[in-house]
């Protein structure tokens, strides 16, 4: 192991909050100036792991499950989790001096992983291990984690030359630093820009809640330095989806909507800084040519035609040729209806709105007037019957209902005050897992919605079980007003899905960390239960027990409800040829495209909208410069997974369909999907996960009839 930073003195490590995390992490201590000193001395404490198995490697001495896996588990799993909580901070609680202390021990965090993976006495150490008499008697979960871990080794170059594993360490330090690069300029190009109205005229259209939450952020928005502070009336919109997607929703000032728009789709571009984001250092451009070329150098050094080839080896489908004709298929079958939404919405806009020309910044204004016109609801009617305390509670009584689990409130440190904690108990009271939830859109957190693990299910060689702990995380609107903050039905279905996802982690049985909770999961697969639990947004039964009007207290009315429904599938084609347009975008940047040939990645994502799409992509926009799903969150020839595993989900949920008698909230099917999926972790193959719990393959047509787009999906 190499190291920039010298050991921390026993004294400097006295009382630093990331050097124990047994229980749950302090956050209201750790400060950025823990960060170097704690993670020098646990990656000294994990490379003494790693001597061990080599010197034992060296003597030829019985590989055993104990003084392999237990050995290096135990030995790297402080810096892994130290680690994790670095990287969650970074993620929902940026400063200056956090993002330093980050990056500057991500090369090295980095070197230490990718230095594992290339550990050619560690590989001979698995490899023993598998092909020992005792491995013959392993249950069928450490089998596939063993497996898994071989599979790992020959991926992170372990097989390589010498000659070439230090150019392949490289390579791993620097995609950590470019992703991590792409993802501050994303969330600087998305802090820095703010649009101040001071006319309430221009704002018309708008609700009022949009409005009131605008005209708090215009409150405490400081003044600029050197100015005093102007107290007239205002209101601040800035690009983080709760402010400004309501403004391309609703505002009746289309001048408005055009600005914000352009604003928001050239974040991190070239053009960044001509729509008031500021700097043209952040112009990710450069980094996307960057991390393509990189990744294809590790697929040429793996002996791989490209990258996509290697994101496919831990995952479900088998060739990118594969997710290709899938995802060309599903264009296929959704294009006729995307065709008719684009007619009908074109029609509309030109005869009721006076759009001759339908711009881009028209486009969400002119559907949410078609839907109202349509369906005689706007979303902002059907969000005053989601306040946030109501939406909780029929979200933890669908999973308790499912599950057989108690959920309630906990106490924890956590990094901001808006951050709760609960806890997960099963029917007899015993402690499964817990979770925070941080709910709330804010400056220095990255956008979009996630969960992630804060601690894994393990059963440590001692006989003790860790009980595992999630993160989700979201960016919805914040209470204001004295009032609690009312959800979209859209942001009702993103909190179900991560909800799913945080299920997945924390209701495993598994006890070994490679294949508990989402661990070893093929990545196409991850999402089947996050996808799953969105269905049960669309039963009357659960949306009855979990509304309430936010000035009423009435419960959503079944006639609105009916229209809802009636509107599920609204411009489903639409929206389904923009998600393959992502993947396939994906795919081909990451198979058949040439980073130093004479296309650019923004005329790739054009040329392949084109022929997939009806709707041309804007000139003026720049999305794919901020696409973080692959350039800088893991899904790198892999985005194609939403769909692929909304095959999955859709016909696993068709199964509580098929059982239902007055609604689908089945506790013996729940019992079933709890078993044969959510607690069996990454110790199996999806599909075999799938079969017991389906009893047989999985079939694409319920994904068409729930999508709208099948003979059998009604009007």
């Amino acid at each position: 192991m190499t190291s920039s930073a010298s050991q921390p003195s026993t004294a400097a490590l006295a009382g630093n909050p990331l050097m124990d995390l047994s229980g749950l992490a302090p956050f209201d201590a750790i400060r950025p100036e823990h960060i170097t000193p704690a993670i020098t001395a646990l990656m000294e404490r994990a490379q003494q792991a790693v001597d061990k198995l080599e010197a034992d490697q060296a003597a030829d001495a019985p590989a055993t499950w104990q003084n392999v896996v237990e050995t290096l588990d135990e030995g790297t799993e402080g810096l892994s989790r130290a680690w994790s909580v670095v990287g969650h901070l970074n993620s929902v609680a940026d400063t200056p001096e956090l993002r330093a202390a980050y990056g500057e021990n991500l090369p090295r965090v980095t070197e230490f992983w990718a230095g594992l993976g290339q550990n050619q006495a560690l590989y001979e150490r698995y490899k023993k291990l598998a092909a020992s008499k005792a491995f013959q008697q392993q249950t069928p979960a450490r089998k596939k984690l063993i497996e898994n871990e071989l599979r790992g080794f020959r991926l992170g170059g372990a097989e390589l030359p010498e000659a070439d594993k230090p150019r392949f360490a490289e390579i791993q330090e620097q995609q950590a630093t470019q992703s991590k690069a792409f993802s501050d300029h994303v969330l600087d190009a998305t802090n820095t820009y703010a649009l101040i109205v001071r006319d309430e005229a221009e704002l018309a259209g708008l609700p009022e809640d949009v409005k009131d939450a605008a005209r708090e952020a215009a409150r405490k928005a400081p003044a600029k330095e050197g100015e005093a502070r102007d107290d007239t009336p205002a209101w601040k919109f800035t690009l983080h989806f709760p402010s400004y997607f309501p403004v391309l929703q609703y505002a009746d000032n289309r001048a408005l909507r055009e600005t914000m728009y352009k604003a928001h789709v050239t974040r991190a571009s070239e053009l960044g800084p001509e729509y008031g984001q500021g700097q043209a250092e952040w112009d990710n451009t450069a980094i996307m040519l960057d991390l393509l070329r990189l990744r294809r150098e590790e697929a040429g050094l793996l002996g791989y035609a490209n990258y996509g080839e290697v994101s496919l080896v831990p995952k479900m489908a088998d060739t990118p040729e594969q997710v290709q004709t899938f995802l060309a298929e599903l264009a296929e079958r959704a294009h006729p209806y995307a065709e008719r939404d684009l007619r009908e919405l074109r029609e509309f806009a030109a005869a009721e709105l006076g759009l001759a020309e339908l711009e881009p910044w028209d486009i969400a204004y002119a559907s949410e007037k078609l839907r109202q016109a349509r369906y005689a609801f706007s979303e902002n009617e059907v969000k005053q019957y989601f306040p946030e305390p109501k939406v909780l509670a029929g979200l933890f009584k669908v999973i308790e209902t499912l599950f057989s689990v108690h959920i309630r409130p906990d106490s924890a440190p956590a990094w901001h005050p808006d951050v709760r904690f609960f806890r997960v108990e099963s029917a007899a009271g015993t402690l499964l897992a817990q979770f925070y939830l941080d709910l709330y859109a804010r400056d220095g957190k990255r956008g979009g919605a996630w969960m992630d693990d804060a601690r894994t299910r393990y059963r440590r060689p001692g006989g003790q079980l860790q009980t595992p702990v999630a993160y989700l995380i979201c960016n919805f609107t914040p209470p204001s007003g004295g009032k609690p903050s009312l959800f979209t039905h859209d942001e009702v279905i993103t909190l179900f899905h991560e909800c799913g996802h945080g299920l997945h982690h924390m209701l495993t049985q598994m006890e070994d960390l490679g294949v508990s909770g989402i661990n070893g999961v093929e990545w196409d697969a991850v999402e089947l239960p996050s996808q799953f639990m969105e269905n049960f947004c669309w039963e009357w039964a659960v949306l009855e027990q979990m509304t309430a009007h936010a000035e009423t207290g009435a419960p959503l009315p079944r006639a609105l409800y009916d229209k809802m429904v009636a509107a599920k599938n609204f411009q489903g084609g639409l929206m389904t040829l923009r998600q393959v347009v992502l993947a396939a975008t994906d795919m081909h940047l990451h198979t058949d495209y040439d980073p130093d040939g004479p296309q650019s990645v923004l005329a790739l994502s054009r040329a392949v909208n084109d022929r997939l799409h009806v709707l041309p992509q804007p000139e003026v926009s720049r999305w794919i410069n901020t696409f973080s799903h692959i350039f800088a969150g893991g899904y790198s020839a892999g985005y194609y997974s939403y769909k692929w595993a909304e095959v999955l989900s859709a016909d696993a949920y068709a199964a509580f369909e098929d059982a239902a008698t007055e609604d689908t909230l089945r506790p013996e099917v729940g019992e079933r999907f709890l078993r044969e999926i959510l607690q069996m972790g990454g110790s199996r193959p999806a599909i075999e996960s799938f079969r017991a719990f389906r009893g047989r393959d999985p079939s694409i047509e319920a994904l068409l009839r729930h999508s709208g787009m099948s003979e059998t999906a009604g009007s």
